[in-house]
Protein backbone atom coordinates (compact mmCIF):
# COMPACT_ATOMS: atom_id res chain seq x y z
CA UNK A 1 0.00 0.00 0.00
CA UNK A 2 1.12 3.31 -1.15
CA UNK A 3 1.73 5.54 2.13
CA UNK A 4 -0.34 8.66 2.60
CA UNK A 5 1.98 11.46 2.59
CA UNK A 6 2.85 9.81 -0.94
CA UNK A 7 -0.67 9.66 -1.88
CA UNK A 8 -1.01 13.41 -1.03
CA UNK A 9 1.52 14.35 -3.29
CA UNK A 10 0.92 12.34 -5.78
CA UNK A 11 -2.33 13.49 -6.53
CA UNK A 12 -1.39 17.33 -6.30
CA UNK A 13 0.69 16.34 -9.31
CA UNK A 14 -1.91 14.21 -11.34
CA UNK A 15 -4.15 17.52 -10.68
CA UNK A 16 -1.11 19.42 -12.03
CA UNK A 17 -0.96 17.32 -15.36
CA UNK A 18 -4.73 17.60 -15.42
CA UNK A 19 -4.82 21.13 -15.50
CA UNK A 20 -1.35 21.27 -18.02
CA UNK A 21 -3.46 18.91 -20.43
CA UNK A 22 -6.23 20.94 -19.93
CA UNK A 23 -3.84 24.24 -21.11
CA UNK A 24 -2.24 22.72 -23.68
CA UNK A 25 -4.72 20.95 -25.81
CA UNK A 26 -8.25 22.75 -25.00
CA UNK A 27 -5.88 26.03 -24.84
CA UNK A 28 -5.26 26.25 -28.68
CA UNK A 29 -9.03 25.62 -29.08
CA UNK A 30 -9.66 28.92 -26.47
CA UNK A 31 -6.41 30.55 -28.18
CA UNK A 32 -8.02 30.40 -32.02
CA UNK A 33 -11.24 31.19 -31.27
CA UNK A 34 -9.89 34.46 -29.15
CA UNK A 35 -8.06 35.13 -32.43
CA UNK A 36 -10.48 34.60 -34.63
CA UNK A 37 -11.84 38.18 -35.29
CA UNK A 38 -8.12 39.17 -36.03
CA UNK A 39 -6.95 36.21 -38.03
CA UNK A 40 -9.91 35.72 -40.22
CA UNK A 41 -10.71 38.66 -42.39
CA UNK A 42 -13.18 36.87 -44.22
CA UNK A 43 -16.13 34.33 -43.85
CA UNK A 44 -13.70 31.41 -45.41
CA UNK A 45 -10.83 32.56 -43.85
CA UNK A 46 -12.90 32.16 -40.13
CA UNK A 47 -14.51 28.80 -41.10
CA UNK A 48 -10.28 27.93 -41.95
CA UNK A 49 -9.91 28.60 -38.12
CA UNK A 50 -12.89 26.93 -36.87
CA UNK A 51 -12.21 23.82 -38.55
CA UNK A 52 -8.78 23.88 -37.55
CA UNK A 53 -9.86 23.06 -34.06
CA UNK A 54 -13.10 21.12 -35.26
CA UNK A 55 -11.65 17.70 -34.88
CA UNK A 56 -11.27 17.89 -31.37
CA UNK A 57 -11.91 21.23 -29.60
CA UNK A 58 -14.94 19.10 -27.44
CA UNK A 59 -12.81 16.04 -26.54
CA UNK A 60 -10.19 18.44 -25.53
CA UNK A 61 -12.52 19.39 -22.75
CA UNK A 62 -12.23 16.44 -21.28
CA UNK A 63 -8.86 17.54 -19.55
CA UNK A 64 -11.34 20.34 -18.02
CA UNK A 65 -14.06 17.93 -16.42
CA UNK A 66 -11.74 16.09 -15.02
CA UNK A 67 -9.20 18.07 -13.40
CA UNK A 68 -12.47 19.43 -12.00
CA UNK A 69 -13.63 16.08 -10.68
CA UNK A 70 -10.39 14.72 -9.55
CA UNK A 71 -10.77 18.47 -7.20
CA UNK A 72 -14.06 17.06 -5.84
CA UNK A 73 -12.72 13.33 -4.98
CA UNK A 74 -8.89 14.25 -4.16
CA UNK A 75 -9.28 18.07 -2.67
CA UNK A 76 -13.26 17.88 -1.52
CA UNK A 77 -12.82 21.11 0.98
CA UNK A 78 -10.88 22.76 -1.65
CA UNK A 79 -13.84 22.27 -4.23
CA UNK A 80 -16.44 23.09 -1.64
CA UNK A 81 -14.39 26.47 -0.69
CA UNK A 82 -13.73 27.62 -4.07
CA UNK A 83 -16.69 26.63 -5.98
CA UNK A 84 -19.21 28.04 -3.78
CA UNK A 85 -17.52 30.42 -2.73
CA UNK A 86 -16.58 32.50 -5.85
CA UNK A 87 -19.65 30.68 -7.60
CA UNK A 88 -20.02 34.10 -10.19
CA UNK A 89 -16.48 33.84 -11.34
CA UNK A 90 -17.26 30.19 -11.60
CA UNK A 91 -20.41 31.07 -13.67
CA UNK A 92 -18.75 33.76 -15.73
CA UNK A 93 -16.63 30.41 -17.21
CA UNK A 94 -18.98 27.91 -17.40
CA UNK A 95 -21.46 30.73 -19.38
CA UNK A 96 -18.45 31.27 -21.94
CA UNK A 97 -17.72 27.77 -22.35
CA UNK A 98 -21.66 26.51 -22.50
CA UNK A 99 -21.87 29.15 -25.45
CA UNK A 100 -18.86 27.57 -27.51
CA UNK A 101 -20.22 24.55 -29.09
CA UNK A 102 -23.94 26.52 -29.84
CA UNK A 103 -21.63 28.69 -31.60
CA UNK A 104 -19.73 25.85 -33.58
CA UNK A 105 -22.91 23.81 -34.40
CA UNK A 106 -25.18 26.27 -35.19
CA UNK A 107 -22.70 28.78 -37.18
CA UNK A 108 -23.00 26.77 -40.07
CA UNK A 109 -26.78 26.45 -40.16
CA UNK A 110 -27.76 30.17 -39.78
CA UNK A 111 -27.96 32.90 -41.84
CA UNK A 112 -24.95 34.79 -43.17
CA UNK A 113 -25.43 37.85 -41.64
CA UNK A 114 -25.98 36.17 -37.87
CA UNK A 115 -23.09 34.39 -38.50
CA UNK A 116 -20.98 37.60 -36.58
CA UNK A 117 -22.86 36.34 -32.96
CA UNK A 118 -21.48 32.71 -33.16
CA UNK A 119 -18.28 34.59 -34.03
CA UNK A 120 -18.91 36.68 -31.12
CA UNK A 121 -19.51 34.00 -29.03
CA UNK A 122 -16.55 31.91 -30.33
CA UNK A 123 -14.12 35.28 -29.22
CA UNK A 124 -15.82 35.18 -25.83
CA UNK A 125 -15.67 31.52 -24.97
CA UNK A 126 -12.09 31.95 -25.74
CA UNK A 127 -10.72 35.11 -23.98
CA UNK A 128 -12.74 35.14 -21.21
CA UNK A 129 -12.11 31.77 -19.43
CA UNK A 130 -8.59 32.61 -20.17
CA UNK A 131 -8.47 35.44 -18.61
CA UNK A 132 -10.14 34.77 -15.28
CA UNK A 133 -8.25 31.29 -14.69
CA UNK A 134 -5.28 33.63 -14.73
CA UNK A 135 -6.87 36.04 -12.31
CA UNK A 136 -7.76 33.20 -9.81
CA UNK A 137 -4.45 32.13 -9.88
CA UNK A 138 -3.32 35.59 -9.35
CA UNK A 139 -5.68 35.52 -6.16
CA UNK A 140 -3.98 32.72 -4.71
CA UNK A 141 -0.27 34.23 -4.30
CA UNK A 142 -2.51 36.96 -2.55
CA UNK A 143 -4.62 34.63 -0.46
CA UNK A 144 -8.61 34.34 -0.63
CA UNK A 145 -10.36 36.06 2.19
CA UNK A 146 -12.34 32.91 3.52
CA UNK A 147 -12.50 31.37 7.19
CA UNK A 148 -13.49 28.08 8.16
CA UNK A 149 -15.32 26.94 11.62
CA UNK A 150 -14.87 24.06 13.55
CA UNK A 151 -17.27 22.16 11.50
CA UNK A 152 -14.89 22.76 8.29
CA UNK A 153 -17.61 25.31 7.09
CA UNK A 154 -16.22 27.81 5.01
CA UNK A 155 -17.16 31.48 4.73
CA UNK A 156 -16.28 33.75 2.36
CA UNK A 157 -16.21 37.18 2.96
CA UNK A 158 -14.66 38.77 -0.13
CA UNK A 159 -16.71 39.91 -3.18
CA UNK A 160 -16.02 39.15 -7.04
CA UNK A 161 -14.91 43.06 -8.07
CA UNK A 162 -12.20 42.20 -5.72
CA UNK A 163 -10.50 39.78 -6.63
CA UNK A 164 -9.90 41.85 -10.03
CA UNK A 165 -6.67 43.78 -8.59
CA UNK A 166 -3.88 44.98 -10.27
CA UNK A 167 -1.56 41.47 -9.86
CA UNK A 168 -4.10 39.48 -10.53
CA UNK A 169 -4.92 40.85 -13.69
CA UNK A 170 -1.67 40.92 -14.62
CA UNK A 171 -1.57 37.03 -14.24
CA UNK A 172 -4.65 37.50 -16.15
CA UNK A 173 -2.83 38.97 -19.12
CA UNK A 174 0.11 36.24 -18.55
CA UNK A 175 -2.89 33.75 -18.83
CA UNK A 176 -4.44 35.16 -21.49
CA UNK A 177 -1.29 35.71 -24.04
CA UNK A 178 -0.11 32.30 -23.53
CA UNK A 179 -3.54 30.81 -24.37
CA UNK A 180 -3.32 32.58 -27.56
CA UNK A 181 0.25 32.13 -28.17
CA UNK A 182 -0.81 28.16 -28.52
CA UNK A 183 -3.54 29.14 -30.42
CA UNK A 184 -1.76 30.93 -33.15
CA UNK A 185 1.10 28.27 -32.87
CA UNK A 186 -1.97 25.81 -33.89
CA UNK A 187 -3.18 27.72 -36.27
CA UNK A 188 0.48 28.35 -37.88
CA UNK A 189 0.68 24.12 -38.00
CA UNK A 190 -2.62 23.51 -39.59
CA UNK A 191 -3.52 26.22 -41.41
CA UNK A 192 -2.43 27.60 -44.93
CA UNK A 193 -1.35 30.91 -47.15
CA UNK A 194 -2.92 34.04 -45.64
CA UNK A 195 -4.35 32.72 -42.04
CA UNK A 196 -1.26 31.13 -41.61
CA UNK A 197 0.84 34.23 -42.07
CA UNK A 198 -1.00 36.18 -39.47
CA UNK A 199 -0.76 33.24 -36.92
CA UNK A 200 2.68 33.29 -37.62
CA UNK A 201 3.15 36.81 -36.76
CA UNK A 202 0.39 36.50 -34.16
CA UNK A 203 2.67 34.02 -32.37
CA UNK A 204 6.00 36.20 -32.38
CA UNK A 205 4.19 38.80 -30.79
CA UNK A 206 2.17 37.17 -28.36
CA UNK A 207 5.80 35.29 -27.50
CA UNK A 208 7.18 38.63 -26.76
CA UNK A 209 4.09 39.51 -24.78
CA UNK A 210 4.16 36.19 -22.61
CA UNK A 211 7.61 36.95 -22.11
CA UNK A 212 7.31 40.25 -20.34
CA UNK A 213 4.35 39.50 -18.25
CA UNK A 214 5.47 36.51 -17.01
CA UNK A 215 9.12 38.39 -15.82
CA UNK A 216 7.32 41.04 -14.39
CA UNK A 217 4.54 38.93 -12.71
CA UNK A 218 8.02 37.11 -10.76
CA UNK A 219 9.40 39.93 -10.24
CA UNK A 220 6.26 41.05 -8.74
CA UNK A 221 5.95 37.97 -6.73
CA UNK A 222 9.32 38.44 -4.96
CA UNK A 223 8.39 41.51 -3.13
CA UNK A 224 4.88 40.37 -2.06
CA UNK A 225 3.66 38.56 1.41
CA UNK A 226 3.71 34.69 1.37
CA UNK A 227 2.26 32.42 3.56
CA UNK A 228 4.64 29.77 5.51
CA UNK A 229 3.70 26.96 7.84
CA UNK A 230 5.19 27.21 11.41
CA UNK A 231 4.11 24.70 13.06
CA UNK A 232 5.31 20.81 12.15
CA UNK A 233 2.75 18.89 9.93
CA UNK A 234 2.21 14.64 9.92
CA UNK A 235 1.98 13.95 6.19
CA UNK A 236 0.47 10.63 6.85
CA UNK A 237 -2.22 11.90 9.72
CA UNK A 238 -5.84 12.59 8.74
CA UNK A 239 -6.98 15.73 7.07
CA UNK A 240 -7.79 19.02 8.93
CA UNK A 241 -6.80 22.55 7.98
CA UNK A 242 -7.37 23.97 11.66
CA UNK A 243 -4.43 21.64 13.22
CA UNK A 244 -1.60 24.31 11.91
CA UNK A 245 -0.41 27.11 12.35
CA UNK A 246 0.55 29.88 9.47
CA UNK A 247 2.23 33.39 9.10
CA UNK A 248 2.50 35.84 7.10
CA UNK A 249 6.16 36.51 5.55
CA UNK A 250 6.59 40.04 4.07
CA UNK A 251 8.41 38.68 0.86
CA UNK A 252 10.15 36.64 -0.96
CA UNK A 253 8.20 33.63 0.60
CA UNK A 254 6.85 32.74 -2.64
CA UNK A 255 10.40 32.26 -3.76
CA UNK A 256 11.52 29.91 -1.07
CA UNK A 257 10.91 26.65 -3.00
CA UNK A 258 13.64 27.11 -5.56
CA UNK A 259 16.40 27.95 -2.64
CA UNK A 260 14.95 24.63 -1.01
CA UNK A 261 14.25 22.66 -4.28
CA UNK A 262 17.03 23.79 -6.97
CA UNK A 263 15.08 21.14 -9.68
CA UNK A 264 12.03 23.85 -9.35
CA UNK A 265 13.92 26.12 -11.36
CA UNK A 266 13.61 24.36 -14.08
CA UNK A 267 9.99 25.40 -14.26
CA UNK A 268 10.13 29.31 -15.11
CA UNK A 269 13.39 28.63 -17.64
CA UNK A 270 11.37 26.18 -19.55
CA UNK A 271 8.55 28.96 -19.31
CA UNK A 272 10.63 31.63 -21.05
CA UNK A 273 12.86 29.12 -23.41
CA UNK A 274 9.49 27.74 -24.79
CA UNK A 275 8.24 31.51 -25.59
CA UNK A 276 11.49 32.62 -26.89
CA UNK A 277 11.39 29.13 -29.05
CA UNK A 278 8.22 30.47 -30.54
CA UNK A 279 10.13 33.82 -31.64
CA UNK A 280 12.83 31.95 -33.63
CA UNK A 281 10.94 28.75 -34.85
CA UNK A 282 7.52 30.66 -36.13
CA UNK A 283 7.52 30.38 -39.81
CA UNK A 284 9.90 28.17 -40.62
CA UNK A 285 9.24 24.76 -38.25
CA UNK A 286 6.17 24.89 -37.03
CA UNK A 287 5.61 21.24 -35.20
CA UNK A 288 8.72 22.39 -33.39
CA UNK A 289 6.94 25.90 -32.63
CA UNK A 290 3.82 24.55 -31.60
CA UNK A 291 6.21 22.29 -28.97
CA UNK A 292 8.01 25.31 -27.88
CA UNK A 293 4.75 27.27 -26.96
CA UNK A 294 3.30 23.49 -25.12
CA UNK A 295 6.54 23.91 -23.16
CA UNK A 296 6.27 27.44 -22.16
CA UNK A 297 2.70 26.38 -21.10
CA UNK A 298 4.30 23.70 -19.21
CA UNK A 299 6.91 26.05 -17.26
CA UNK A 300 4.81 28.87 -15.97
CA UNK A 301 1.66 26.62 -14.86
CA UNK A 302 4.56 24.73 -13.60
CA UNK A 303 5.93 27.83 -11.94
CA UNK A 304 3.00 28.85 -10.26
CA UNK A 305 2.37 25.58 -9.31
CA UNK A 306 6.22 24.92 -7.34
CA UNK A 307 5.90 28.75 -5.77
CA UNK A 308 2.50 27.81 -4.11
CA UNK A 309 3.57 24.52 -3.20
CA UNK A 310 2.37 23.23 -0.53
CA UNK A 311 -0.96 25.83 -0.02
CA UNK A 312 -3.25 24.96 -2.44
CA UNK A 313 -5.84 27.91 -1.31
CA UNK A 314 -4.49 30.43 1.01
CA UNK A 315 -7.12 32.09 3.36
CA UNK A 316 -5.99 36.16 3.86
CA UNK A 317 -8.18 36.57 6.40
CA UNK A 318 -7.07 33.70 8.83
CA UNK A 319 -3.72 32.31 7.46
CA UNK A 320 -3.67 29.40 10.00
CA UNK A 321 -6.89 27.84 7.70
CA UNK A 322 -5.39 27.89 4.51
CA UNK A 323 -5.56 24.51 3.07
CA UNK A 324 -2.26 22.22 1.49
CA UNK A 325 -1.20 19.31 0.26
CA UNK A 326 -1.08 17.58 3.40
CA UNK A 327 -4.63 18.76 5.28
CA UNK A 328 -7.54 19.04 2.30
CA UNK A 329 -7.43 15.63 0.60
CA UNK A 330 -9.60 12.85 1.00
CA UNK A 331 -9.27 9.54 3.09
CA UNK A 332 -6.13 7.52 2.33
CA UNK A 333 -7.99 5.09 1.12
CA UNK A 334 -9.81 6.99 -1.27
CA UNK A 335 -6.87 8.52 -2.78
CA UNK A 336 -5.65 4.74 -2.96
CA UNK A 337 -8.77 3.63 -5.53
CA UNK A 338 -8.00 7.26 -7.29
CA UNK A 339 -4.97 6.13 -8.08
CA UNK A 340 -5.48 2.66 -9.34
CA UNK A 341 -8.42 3.70 -11.66
CA UNK A 342 -6.43 6.22 -12.90
CA UNK A 343 -3.31 3.57 -13.40
CA UNK A 344 -6.26 2.31 -16.01
CA UNK A 345 -7.75 5.08 -17.28
CA UNK A 346 -5.46 7.87 -18.15
CA UNK A 347 -3.01 5.63 -20.56
CA UNK A 348 -6.22 4.81 -22.22
CA UNK A 349 -7.43 8.48 -22.77
CA UNK A 350 -4.02 9.19 -23.80
CA UNK A 351 -4.39 6.06 -26.33
CA UNK A 352 -7.51 6.86 -28.05
CA UNK A 353 -6.64 10.85 -28.09
CA UNK A 354 -3.23 9.91 -29.69
CA UNK A 355 -5.33 8.30 -32.12
CA UNK A 356 -8.01 10.53 -33.00
CA UNK A 357 -5.14 13.34 -33.56
CA UNK A 358 -2.97 10.81 -36.19
CA UNK A 359 -6.85 9.66 -37.94
CA UNK A 360 -7.98 13.53 -38.12
CA UNK A 361 -4.39 15.19 -39.05
CA UNK A 362 -3.76 17.96 -41.76
CA UNK A 363 -3.79 21.23 -43.33
CA UNK A 364 -7.04 23.46 -44.05
CA UNK A 365 -7.06 25.79 -46.64
CA UNK A 366 -9.93 28.08 -48.12
CA UNK A 367 -10.11 25.50 -51.01
CA UNK A 368 -11.26 22.91 -48.53
CA UNK A 369 -13.93 24.98 -47.67
CA UNK A 370 -14.92 25.92 -51.02
CA UNK A 371 -14.96 22.39 -51.88
CA UNK A 372 -16.79 21.02 -48.76
CA UNK A 373 -19.08 24.10 -47.88
CA UNK A 374 -21.75 21.74 -46.26
CA UNK A 375 -20.07 19.25 -44.53
CA UNK A 376 -17.52 21.74 -43.04
CA UNK A 377 -18.44 23.73 -39.95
Amino acid sequence: MIDYEVLRFLWWVLIGVLLIGFAITDGYDLGSAGLLPFLGKNDNERRVIINAVAPHWDGNQVWFVTAGGAIFAAWPIVYATAFSGFYWAMMLVLFALMIRPLAFEYRAKVEPHQRKWCDLSLFISGTVPSLVFGVAFGNLFQGYDFTLDSYLRSTLNGYFWSLLNPFALLCGVVSLSMILMQGACWLGLRTESDVEKRAIIAARRLAIVVIITFAVAGFWVAHIPGFEIISIMDGNAASNPLHKTVVVVESGRWLANYSKYPITLLAPVLGFIGAIGVILLAGRKPSLTFISSSISLLGIITTAGASLFPFILPSSSNPSVSLTVWDATSSHMTLGIMTFVSAIFIPTILAYTTWCFYKMWGRISVKDIEDNSHSLY
